[in-house]
C-alpha cells in the first residue's frame, strides 16, 4: 500500500489470495492510509495483476472487498486486471454484481 502524493492515488496492489488471518491487519493498515489524504481528491488504484483465481466458496468476499472499496468516498477506483483469465472474469463479474462505479483497466499509466 501506498500513497503517491503527485498522482494523486493510493495504490494497494494485490499479490495470490489475502488468508483470513491477514484481513484485520489489511484493515487496520487500509485505514491508517486513507485516512491521511483527503479522498474527494484522490483516486484508489487496486493493482490486481499478479492475483490468482479465488475458489468459488470466496467469490461472496470478492464481491464485499469491492463494494467496500467503492464506499470509501475516492474520485475514482482503478482495478488492473489480473494476468490471470480466471481471475480476471471473477472480478469482472464481482464488478458487475454490485454495479461497481470505477473502471477495471488494462494497466495504469504509470508503475508504482
Amino acid at each position: 500500500m501506498a500513497i503517491d502524493e503527485n498522482a494523486k492515488e493510493i495504490q494497494v496492489q494485490v499479490h495470490g489470495l489475502m488468508r483470513e488471518e491477514d484481513v484485520e491487519g489489511y484493515m487496520i493498515d487500509l485505514q491508517e492510509t486513507i485516512n491521511k489524504v483527503s479522498k474527494p481528491h484522490y483516486t484508489f488504484v487496486v493493482d490486481a495483476t499478479h492475483q490468482t483465481p479465488v475458489p468459488s466458496k470466496v467469490v461472496p468476499q470478492l464481491e464485499q472487498t469491492m463494494q467496500f472499496y467503492s464506499s470509501l468516498g475516492f474520485k475514482d477506483i482503478l482495478v488492473v486486471k489480473p494476468a490471470s483469465k480466471i481471475a480476471q472474469v471473477q472480478i469482472r463479474n464481482a464488478l458487475q454484481r454490485i454495479n461497481f462505479s470505477g473502471t477495471f483497466v488494462e494497466r495504469v499509466s504509470h508503475s508504482f
